[in-house]
């Protein structure tokens, strides 16, 4: 990538480490707590509104538009949001949710046919090793519990990698609007039920401006500038070229959470975290062999908390040509500049 897209893929990367503190800051106001569910639709009705009114829907099914509402958005934010409002850190939750790039290897080895090379599964089996390793260095200073859901939130994520991968929906952010559509009417029917209509209507009237601040952020900066940026970026450059840049976001969340909100943490967590993302850095890295060549582009964006794209997040293996630059899709001259790229 030349230097000027090398740094919004750097920018998204900030976007999506800082959206974990956003999200802690949000669920957790001065003087209360927002019921998690609730705070996830909120977000959503965001993204979808007005947006919705002005995107075309995707040329998917619908069967593909609500499985990747269900999985990537509505079971991966929640679980998430649930984690950290039970106490998961938020910089540990940016590190623990990177586990969804090894979960989508095995996914689409087992749903598309994905067959994993040698290194591939090396990189799962080394970064299980670091998960074990932060699952002990977790249990001897608090309860796994929320650690637990975050790695459900992982899996939800990978599962809805898989269904977006199978859709190959030619827009991205039509897709991350569309399929957010799902989110916000399950999640605040499931938050009435647990939290009771007293704490959602309470936490409605007496919103902080804090909460208010972070579901901004969430929604505008981690889903929509993130990923129209992100998208366009696998849209002009081969998967290898980009992902990798997802390594940053346990970086910056980390770094994010330690000077805001003076998250330190364990020397196991840092030792298990260095080894899951150097497994993640060898499933990401050594994923594709070489490219065969293909003429569609294909979108499949991952809607992280601002964790950055899955694994071979929104280009098939092969969606390049053989020196690596991205196939130009069928009826478009050949490396012409597409008025809309960053």
């Amino acid at each position: 990538m030349n230097l000027r897209h090398s740094l919004l893929a750097l920018l998204v990367a900030v976007l999506w480490g800082v959206n974990f503190v956003a999200i802690d800051m949000g669920l957790h106001p001065d003087d209360g707590e927002v019921p998690p569910l609730l705070f996830v639709a909120m977000r959503f009705v965001l993204v979808v509104v007005p947006l919705i009114f002005f995107i075309r829907k995707p040329d998917v099914s619908w069967k593909a538009i609500i499985g990747v509402g269900l999985f990537m958005s509505a079971g991966q934010f929640g679980l998430l949001y649930l984690a950290m409002a039970l106490g998961m850190p938020a910089g540990l939750a940016s590190l623990v949710l990177q586990a969804q790039v090894l979960l989508t290897v095995l996914l689409s080895a087992g749903f598309l046919g994905e067959r994993p090379s040698r290194s591939q599964l090396f990189g799962v089996v080394l970064g299980v090793a670091g998960l074990a390793v932060v699952a002990v260095g977790r249990s001897a200073v608090a309860p796994l519990l929320p650690l637990i859901i975050v790695l459900g939130a992982a899996l939800s994520w990978a599962a809805g990698n898989v269904i977006a991968r199978k859709a190959k929906a030619a827009s991205g952010l039509g897709l991350v609007v569309w399929s957010g559509a799902v989110v916000p009417l399950p999640l605040a029917g499931v938050s009435l039920l647990v939290d009771g209509p007293g704490a959602v209507l309470g936490t409605l009237a007496h919103l902080q401006p804090v909460t208010i601040a972070s579901a901004l952020y969430t929604a505008i900066f981690g889903s929509l500038v993130g990923y129209g940026i992100w998208n366009r970026l696998l849209a002009r450059y081969p998967s290898s070229a980009v992902v990798p840049f997802t390594l940053l976001v346990p970086v910056v969340g980390m770094s994010a959470a330690w000077l805001v909100l003076a998250e330190v943490p364990t020397p196991a967590e840092l030792a298990g975290g260095a080894l899951l993302l150097g497994g993640v850095a060898t499933a990401v890295l050594t994923g594709g062999g070489r490219p065969r060549q293909r003429r569609d582009v294909v979108f499949a964006p991952d809607v992280g908390a601002g964790s950055g794209a899955g694994f071979g997040a929104g280009l098939r293996a092969g969606d390049a040509d053989d020196d690596g630059r991205l196939a130009a899709p069928a009826g478009s001259r050949a490396g012409a500049r597409d008025p809309e790229e960053p």
